[in-house]
């Protein structure tokens, strides 16, 4: 939980925290390729255990917002 704390990000899975996936040209020679879909270019994500913690921050700061409901008047 300290890591999450000290540094929420880490680097994307998918392009390894370039942003952008390598492709080699004809010769073989290694060519910067379209941004990440998954991190949408940025090289980060956020951790899972910060996700969770955000999620749980979230459903704590909210709570049940919507009031109890009463029941009406006899009149």
């Amino acid at each position: 939980m300290s890591l999450c704390r000290a540094s929420p990000y880490g680097d994307c899975r998918k392009c390894r925290g370039f942003g952008f996936a390598m492709k080699t040209d004809r010769k073989g020679r290694l060519k910067r390729g379209k941004p990440c879909r998954r991190c949408k270019g940025l090289g980060k994500r956020i951790r899972v255990g910060r996700h969770l913690y955000n999620l749980w921050l979230h459903v704590y700061r909210h709570g049940s917002d919507t009031p109890a409901k009463t029941p009406p008047a006899k009149g």
